[in-house]
C-alpha cells in the first residue's frame, strides 16, 4: 500500500487554460514560477540550452518543477535560434526570464524587441537586485538578498550567527511567488488595456516585502532590533522548538492565551506562575520547558497534545512529511509521474490542477518547431546548423 496517494487528474478547464508561457532555462525563481503557472493550467514551453542542468545534483527530467512543461532546445546566441525564440514569443502570452539585466537585450530578445512583434506579451523578469540601481549587475544568491533586505538578521539564536532559512525566502517566496503575482496582475490588466507590460521582480524587493509585519512591529515598539528577543524569533518560550528525549524536536506555537493555557496544562505547569508575556522570565521559562520536553520522545509529546489547542507539532524531515498519514488524507504530497512531491497549491474549487508529466531537456523540439510551421527539412537544417537541438533519440 502506498504511503501517499497518486494524484488523479480532474476533468474540465483550468484557470490558466489557453495561456502560453515561454521561458529560457534558469535557476531559482523562474522555474518555480513556471511550475506554479503550469499547475494552474498554463501551457509552459521551456527553452533549453545545450548542457543545461536542473537543481544541483538533479537532471532536468527528475526535477518536479518541470512538470506540465514542454521543452525546445535553442541556441539563443545563434541568429536562426534567436529567430525561432522570437517566433515563440510572438505566439506567447507570457515570457519569463532570469538573466542578468541587459542580457536579453544583447540577444535581441528584450521587452522592446518582443513587444514589437507581440504587444500583448507580459514580460516577467526575475533578478536578485532589480533591473536598475547600483546593485543591478552584482551577483548573488538567496542568502545575499535576504541579508541586504533585513530578512536574515532576525532569524536564529542571539548567541549564534543568523540561521540560514534554506533558499525559501528570496528564491521562492520573494522571487517565484511574487513573479507569479505580477504575471497574473498583468494578465488581468491586459484584458482592460489590450497591452502587455514588463514585470521587474527583484528578489531583494520580495524579501523586503515579506518583512512588512516586522517593520510594523518595529514602528510600534513591539519588536526589538536584536535577534532572539521577540515574540516570533524564538525568544518567547511558547513560540520556539524544543528537543525531545529521542534527539528529535517539537515546534510550539501557543500564542493566544487559550492556547497558552492548554500548553501549560499539557506540561504540568501553572500559567499563573508563568505569566505569558513577562519577558523578564522568558529565559527562565525556556529552560524549564526544555527540561520537561527532554523527558519524553517526540512521539510521546505528539500523543500527549493530540486533540488539544496547545499548538505542539512534531518537527518532521521532508521524507517524514511525505509519509505522514494525516497529511496524506489531504493529499499534501502526491506521487506525480513516479516522484513524491508537494501537490499544487493553492487549490481552486472549480479548476483544480491537472497532473502532467515532467519534461526532459529539449524533449519537444521537433514538435514545437512543426507547430510554428516548419517542415521536416527546415527542422533538420536548423539542427545541422546547431541553431536548435533535439533530445538524444528524438526524431
Amino acid at each position: 500500500m502506498a504511503l501517499f496517494p497518486t494524484f488523479v487528474p480532474p476533468t474540465g478547464e483550468q484557470a490558466l487554460t489557453g495561456i502560453r508561457v515561454v521561458f529560457p532555462t534558469a535557476l531559482g525563481p523562474v522555474p518555480f514560477a513556471a511550475m506554479l503557472l503550469a499547475d494552474l493550467g498554463a501551457e509552459v514551453i521551456r527553452i533549453d540550452r545545450a548542457g543545461a542542468a536542473g537543481v544541483i545534483g538533479t537532471a532536468l527530467a527528475d526535477d518536479p518543477r518541470t512538470r506540465g512543461q514542454r521543452s525546445i532546445g535553442i541556441d539563443l546566441k545563434h541568429p536562426e535560434g534567436r529567430a525561432i525564440a522570437t517566433r515563440l514569443a510572438a505566439s506567447a502570452d507570457v515570457l519569463l526570464e532570469g538573466m542578468r539585466p541587459g542580457a536579453m537585450e544583447r540577444l535581441g530578445l528584450g521587452p522592446a524587441d518582443l513587444h514589437t512583434v507581440n504587444p500583448l506579451l507580459v514580460y516577467g523578469r526575475a533578478t536578485g537586485w532589480g533591473q536598475d540601481g547600483p546593485l543591478a549587475q552584482t551577483v548573488g544568491h538567496d542568502i545575499n538578498y535576504i541579508a541586504r533586505s533585513g530578512a536574515l538578521h532576525p532569524i536564529g539564536d542571539p548567541d549564534r550567527p543568523p540561521a540560514v532559512p534554506l533558499n525559501l525566502v528570496a528564491d521562492f517566496g520573494g522571487g517565484g511567488a511574487y513573479l507569479v503575482l505580477g504575471v497574473l496582475a498583468a494578465l488581468i490588466q491586459r484584458e482592460r488595456t489590450g497591452r502587455g507590460q514588463v514585470i521587474d521582480c527583484a528578489m531583494v524587493d520580495g524579501a523586503a516585502s515579506l518583512t512588512t509585519m516586522i517593520h510594523a512591529m518595529l514602528g510600534s515598539g513591539a519588536w526589538r532590533p536584536e535577534r532572539g528577543a521577540n515574540l516570533l524569533d524564538g525568544a518567547a518560550p511558547f513560540y520556539r522548538t524544543y528537543g525531545t528525549a529521542d534527539g528529535r524536536y517539537v515546534a510550539v506555537g501557543a500564542i493566544e492565551p487559550a492556547f497558552y493555557r492548554a500548553l501549560m496544562d499539557g506540561l504540568g505547569l501553572d500559567p499563573a506562575q508563568w505569566p505569558q508575556h513577562d519577558r523578564s522570565r522568558w529565559a527562565e521559562q525556556r529552560i524549564a520547558m526544555a527540561e520537561i520536553f527532554a523527558c519524553r520522545t517526540r512521539a510521546e509529546w505528539v500523543e500527549r497534545f493530540r486533540g488539544t489547542d496547545a499548538c505542539v507539532t512534531a518537527v518532521s524531515t521532508p521524507a517524514e512529511a511525505v509519509a505522514d498519514p494525516e497529511l496524506a488524507v489531504r493529499e499534501v504530497f502526491v506521487d506525480w509521474d513516479g516522484v513524491p512531491q508537494p501537490a499544487p497549491a493553492p487549490r481552486l474549487s472549480a479548476s483544480p490542477a491537472v497532473a502532467r508529466p515532467r519534461c526532459g531537456q529539449a524533449a519537444d523540439t521537433a514538435e514545437l518547431l512543426a507547430e510554428l510551421g516548419l517542415d521536416r527539412a527546415e527542422i533538420d537544417g536548423l539542427c545541422d546548423a546547431r541553431a536548435v537541438f533535439r533530445a538524444p533519440g528524438r526524431p
